[in-house]
């Protein structure tokens, strides 16, 4: 049974290392991953034991199994892992209609997130839930202390109807 609910500080640890599993996974076609682990480590570790409150956690059976997180909340999706053993269960995509639910209850139109641009399954992942890349650039990643080439994906989670007449400007 698939449960989604709000994380806890008492599990800050456990996520951190959700996290770290998923993105060493997907950052091996990025390769150089040993040189950024002990930073993607502590970066994990920071982020959970800090932002707790804006993660939801997703469980198979009572056992966690990924997360999501709106470091805002608003609706941008900022991390979003699934544990390499739980993926192709169809966590990802019930954690990922969770959040849009919860982007729309908040007043939100549309839900948008960035990835790491060789991260293909990711991509190919959110592209396949209705997500369009609109832009790919190059950056520093203060969590990463690197240059990363990330995607931007966006999805219109509310359909926005015609103006009324006369309200074009």
């Amino acid at each position: 049974m698939i449960t989604i609910r709000n994380a806890r500080l008492d599990e800050a640890d456990l996520l951190a290392e959700i996290g770290l599993r998923a993105w060493e996974k997907a950052m091996i076609p990025v390769g150089e991953t040993g040189a950024m682990l002990d930073n993607a480590r502590r970066a994990f570790a920071n982020f959970t034991h800090s932002s707790w409150i804006t993660i939801s956690v997703v469980e198979k059976s009572g056992q966690p199994a990924g997360w999501a997180a709106r470091e805002a909340l608003d609706e941008n999706i900022t991390d979003f892992w699934i544990d390499p053993d739980y993926q192709g269960l169809g966590l990802g995509k019930a954690l990922l209609a969770e959040i849009e639910q919860e982007i729309v209850r908040q007043g939100f139109s549309k839900a948008s997130l960035e990835t790491h641009a060789r991260n293909r399954e990711a991509v190919d992942f959110f592209e396949k839930h209705g997500y369009t890349v609109h832009w790919l650039t190059v950056a520093y990643n203060p969590k990463l202390d690197r240059d990363v080439q990330s995607v931007g994906l966006s999805k219109q989670l509310v359909e926005e109807g015609p103006k009324p007449y006369g309200t074009e400007f």
